[in-house]
């Protein structure tokens, strides 16, 4: 069983892991529908039976799973790696999400792709957001993974066609975008807004501030003083 990080009760947290040897972690639409699902099951007091295949967040979030253990404001999940923002709620909480979480998700996988050992590159990573600035941040960078789809070197040598990333972003359904920039969906069950700052208020002031990010200049070498992502 991984080992994952010690977590401080009311921190800010960016969390993130891969598939070993990089390989692919969601290879279909019902691998996301299912750790969607495990992103709220997971999230509780209560324990759930995890052995349920095919199930997704639109047949459990009916489930009773108690009291949230740790609280989410921003997910992304990419074909080979995923990233989550958490605020530690104490307790060992966080650390027990990210194991029902990530032991979960292996059973379902290694069962459906009739496969066995370990899925992910070991203990995750957690990065701790200390500053304001750097937390601002995060909710940009972990909504704004998916443009490296369909535009990998964007961050290196600018955006290609800057219409077609927002289109991509507004149409990509596994990451909190759009529960920040179009308003509720069922999804937005898994989060807890109130729990992080109010950096943008309204979903225009979400949009607009993701657009400017996507002017990707020198700000972030800067913003992140020797910090790896």
């Amino acid at each position: 069983m991984s080992r994952h990080p010690t977590f401080a009760d009311g921190e800010f947290y960016h969390i993130y892991n891969r598939g070993t040897e990089k390989r692919k972690i969601f290879t279909s639409r019902s691998d996301y529908e299912r750790f969607l699902a495990l992103l709220f099951l997971c999230n509780g007091r209560i324990a759930v039976d995890l052995k349920l295949q095919g199930r997704t967040l639109y047949e459990v979030v009916h489930i009773e799973k108690g009291e949230s253990i740790t609280d989410i404001g921003a997910y992304c999940l990419m074909p080979n790696h995923f990233h989550l923002l958490v605020r530690d709620k104490g307790r060992n909480g966080t650390s027990l999400f990210l194991q029902k979480l990530l032991t979960g998700y292996t059973m379902y996988f290694n069962k459906r792709y009739k496969r066995s050992g370990t899925l992910f590159e070991g203990r995750s990573k957690a990065r701790h957001a200390d500053k304001d600035a750097y937390l601002s941040y995060l909710f940009a960078y972990i909504h704004l993974n998916p443009v490296k789809l369909i535009d990998p070197k964007w961050k290196e040598n600018g955006i290609t066609n800057r219409k077609a990333a927002e289109s991509f972003l507004a149409t990509y359904r596994y990451s909190s975008f759009h529960d920040y920039a179009r308003g509720k969906r069922l999804e937005s069950k898994i989060l807890c807004k109130s729990a992080f700052p109010e950096y943008t208020p309204n979903r225009s002031s979400f949009r607009t501030m993701i657009a400017g990010w996507l002017n990707y200049k020198d700000e972030i070498p800067a913003l992140l003083q020797g910090r790896t992502l």
